[in-house]
């Protein structure tokens, strides 16, 4: 299709508004061109099929055809005007037309369309870079906490008659009851086990119950601090009907060289099990560490450049997101989600607008990172993949062939050759810029700690 103007602007969150000009002729080319066909096709009292005269088309349905007419030139020449271009919509949502244009069949026919873009922005500068990143060290308390895990993960449990103390292993059924004694509908947990002492319940109801046995129930009243970590119950109180049904005691295993040996046959004494759990400790800081190098350089970087988020993109990392806390929560439908969130008071609109600074700055270091690997021209070869494919192997049960099979099943490979590239280019970076070190932070913080 001809068009003899067109135009391009650049609107807020990377939105695109292109112009464009059909000229009269191509208007009535169109439509004459549609008038034919239905000529030919349709079925109007008093006529055979195949011919209707235009014109008692025209009587009976003009605006009807003059709108469609509109539709198939508006269709085309978007069609036209965005071969070549730079800017093309989003698979997210088709161009939007704006407005109302006016439409004459025997004029110029101007109208505009709207779409989001992918984001264009200027490069930024990789000299001078300073970040900074938490002094993190693994220490002999750290081992020994480990340790420690290791004895609970390898500890007999064992059923017990006595009241419950801490460190057992308590099964309770619960329900939150109001003021009348009535049960308080969508909040009651069946066969929920806990470790007493440890506070991993949502009342924190341990002190409680120690000293309960199996079969016996009690109404403890909780009243929670301001700052409470679960929001929903902050500066609040609450009644919960707890019957403990099971009490268990764990037996732990000494710390010794039969422990080691239990853990692995690659341990022979305890010492080789100390040192294979210092090595894990500092391999999993080192790669937390890097990730840390990798996020301050991204939030460096992007204080340097402005990349706009288009909002149809943006809506769907948050439907993604949505998706995803199903998937975590472990429910099958968006009803059933929303009334977990309805009783912590929120609605998905809420937590929508919560998660938007966080999906924006997803999105726009994704984007980013892109374009620099982009410009930095980083590659990653068949050798490469088939190198990271053998260490993932080494901490499995499987083949590298077996594994590699698997990303070709699923078409992830692409996925490794991307992390290829993006490590490159931390790597070339990082090289360069300056690394401080801020306040020391323990192992257990920095880790527990969410990116």
């Amino acid at each position: 299709m001809e068009i003899t103007e067109k135009k391009f602007e650049t609107l807020e969150h990377s939105r695109v508004r292109m112009t464009l000009t059909v000229p009269a002729h191509e208007v009535r080319n169109e439509y004459d061109a549609m008038m034919v066909s239905y000529t030919k096709e349709a079925r109007v009292d008093g006529f055979r099929k195949g011919h209707v005269p235009a014109s008692v088309l025209e009587l009976k349905f003009g605006k009807s055809l003059k709108a469609e007419s509109m539709g198939r030139i508006i269709e085309k020449a978007v069609e036209e005007g965005l071969k070549a271009s730079e800017r093309q919509p989003l698979t997210y949502e088709p161009p939007a037309l704006e407005g109302e244009p006016a439409f004459e069949l025997d004029k110029d026919f101007s109208f505009s369309v709207t779409f989001d873009a992918y984001p264009t922005f200027e490069l930024p500068s990789l000299e001078g870079i300073e970040i900074e990143v938490p002094a993190v060290t693994v220490t002999e308390k750290d081992i020994t906490r480990e340790l420690q895990d290791i004895r609970q993960r390898n500890a007999i449990v064992v059923e017990k008659d006595g009241p419950a103390q801490n460190g057992d292993i308590v099964t309770a059924n619960f329900v939150e009851i109001a003021e009348d004694g009535s049960e308080i509908a969508g909040t009651a947990r069946q066969d929920f086990s806990f470790e007493l002492g440890k506070n991993l319940n949502l009342y924190k109801f341990d002190d409680e119950v120690v000293g309960m046995k199996a079969g016996e129930e009690k109404v403890i009243s909780k009243t929670f601090p301001a700052d409470y970590e679960y929001t929903e119950y902050a500066g609040k109180s609450a009644k919960v009907k707890v019957t403990v049904t099971k009490v268990k005691r764990q037996d732990l295993p000494e710390l010794d060289d039969e422990l080691a040996q239990d853990v692995s046959e690659k341990y022979k004494t305890l010492d080789d099990l100390k040192a294979a759990v210092r090595n894990q400790l500092m391999e999993a800081l080192e790669i937390k560490l890097r990730r840390a190098r990798e996020n301050a350089l991204m939030d460096e970087l992007l204080k340097r450049t402005t990349v706009s988020i288009p909002q149809s993109m943006l809506a769907a990392e948050l439907a993604m997101r949505w998706e995803s806390l199903k998937q975590q929560m472990g429910v099958d439908s968006d009803e059933r989600l929303q009334t977990y969130l309805t009783i912590s008071g929120k609605t998905r609109e809420q937590l929508f607008q919560d998660w938007v600074p966080l999906a924006e700055k997803a999105l726009s270091s994704r984007i980013l990172l892109d374009k620099l690997i982009e410009a930095g021209a980083y590659t990653s070869t068949d050798e490469e993949v088939d190198a990271e494919i053998a260490k993932e192997a080494a901490h499995t049960t499987m083949s590298p062939a077996e594994i590699k099979a698997e990303y070709e099943k699923h078409r992830t490979i692409d996925y490794i050759k991307e992390d290829i590239k993006a490590r490159k280019f931390f790597d070339s970076v990082l090289a360069s810029a300056k690394v401080k070190e801020s306040a020391a932070v323990s192992y257990l913080d920095f880790m527990n700690k969410n990116e």
